[in-house]
């Protein structure tokens, strides 16, 4: 075995979010200065994870509800979008880059995981490629940036799992989410909607496409807070709504499900929606964005 550090390059930094440290710092503080610290400590949080123009605003809510002189580990569940997967993927990285400064990587956990046998390693090249976690590493250095050398990150490629497998991966991550030293990041945009996602439904009676578009993604949102992983599935089923992170919300539900079996008592409130445009018309096309947080009472 060789002993050389991997490096996973900021690949999305300069395209999707500034490659400048000193202006992407500027503009997390400026985003995080609008958003309230109402849920705090979080151990979970949803947050989107499209480039920042779109959703930097949005995400800061999420960000806001982080502790970090208690957070030691910091778990990131992203979707896979290029690859296909049926199962869960870790990362050959040892550091993950940011323009902020670099992320390490928890080898200890990685190494209790992979003795698992339930996850793939990943290449770095479909590391690199995949945005959903990415997207939540300058916002995870900014938000812990006042214990900058305390903590790691648990980085996790899901991949389009069966509910059993969801199952079966949120009872696995249950005993870490049960711990109040570790914070778990939910990689998930909301419908994405138009023609060129394949997706245009359309409830007359909520008026225009945007709003019904907002009342379908807050009808999930109310279902992801009660914190019921088969009602998730079932509305899943019924609306085929485009949200790109179910899976790992799916393995977030079931972990909750499973803590909640030894009497834990949770809540989890949304405190911020956007779309990344008004769809008038079938022309137009949007993604939406939320961003919310899990308390452990």
């Amino acid at each position: 075995m060789s002993n050389r550090v991997v490096c996973r390059e900021a690949s999305h930094a300069g395209s999707w979010y500034s490659a400048s440290g000193s202006q992407l710092n500027a503009q997390l503080e400026g985003w995080l200065s609008q958003a309230q610290s109402t849920i705090k400590p979080a151990r979970a949080i949803i947050a989107p994870h499209a480039g920042y123009t779109y959703c930097g605003a949005c995400a800061a809510h999420a960000y806001k509800q982080v502790d970090p002189s208690i957070t030691r580990r910091v778990f990131i569940l992203g979707p896979s979008h290029h690859v296909p997967l049926s199962r869960c993927a870790l990362s050959p990285a040892d550091i993950y880059r940011t323009p902020l400064y670099d992320l390490r990587i928890d080898q200890k956990v990685y190494a209790d995981l992979w003795k698992t046998g339930l996850f793939e390693r990943m290449s770095i090249q479909t590391d690199e490629d995949e945005h959903s976690i990415e997207m939540h590493l300058p916002y995870t250095a900014k938000a812990m940036e006042s214990h900058k050398d305390e903590f790691s990150i648990v980085p996790v490629l899901v991949g389009a799992l069966s509910e059993s497998k969801e199952q079966e991966y949120g009872k696995l991550l249950s005993k870490y989410l049960a711990d109040p030293s570790n914070l778990f990041i939910i990689s998930s945009d909301f419908c994405h909607w138009g023609q060129r996602f394949r997706y245009t439904y359309y409830d007359e009676a909520q008026g225009e496409i945007y709003r019904s578009i907002e009342h379908l993604d807050k009808m999930g949102m109310g279902i992801i807070e009660q914190l019921d992983p088969m009602s998730f599935t079932n509305y899943l089923k019924k609306y085929r709504n485009t949200i790109c992170g179910r899976h790992p919300i799916g393995v977030l539900l079931n972990a909750v499900a499973e803590l909640r079996k030894t009497g834990l008592e949770m809540n989890f409130t949304f405190l911020n929606y956007a779309q990344s445009s008004e769809c008038r018309n079938w022309q137009d096309s949007s993604v939406s964005y939320a961003a919310g947080g899990l308390i452990v009472h």
